[in-house]
């Protein structure tokens, strides 16, 4: 009798943990709740460079742009309203070019050269 309390307590145990669980799913926020925020580079030389943009010291990489293209980037983890240095590094590395005390609001356009 004992033993049959004991299977039948760890069933149900068993048969609960099994079940149906709720659960929470959230998505991003909107366009409409987070400004978006955007680099368009216009890269007008023979190679490829790495777009970066630098804030307290620190570069945060954002997109290499192949040699005459021109590409929009977002610029994400960024608030609207910061300032900012934006930053374009050739892929062999011999030449920069920089913008200093960039805000970041909408779309900001950094032709190269």
């Amino acid at each position: 009798m004992r033993l049959r309390r004991v299977a039948w307590t760890v069933g149900a145990v068993l048969v609960s943990a099994c079940g149906k669980r709720q659960v929470e799913v959230r998505t991003a926020p909107t366009s409409a709740q987070q400004a978006q925020v955007s680099v368009q580079v216009t890269n007008n030389l023979a190679q490829a460079v790495n777009v970066y943009v630098t804030a307290n010291g620190t570069d945060t990489f954002l997109r290499q742009v192949a040699a005459n293209k021109s590409e929009t980037i977002p610029v994400q983890g960024f608030a609207t309203g910061t300032s900012v240095a934006l930053k374009a590094v050739t892929v062999d590395g011999a030449r920069t070019y920089q913008r200093q005390n960039v805000v970041l609001t909408g779309t900001y356009v950094f032709p190269l050269p």
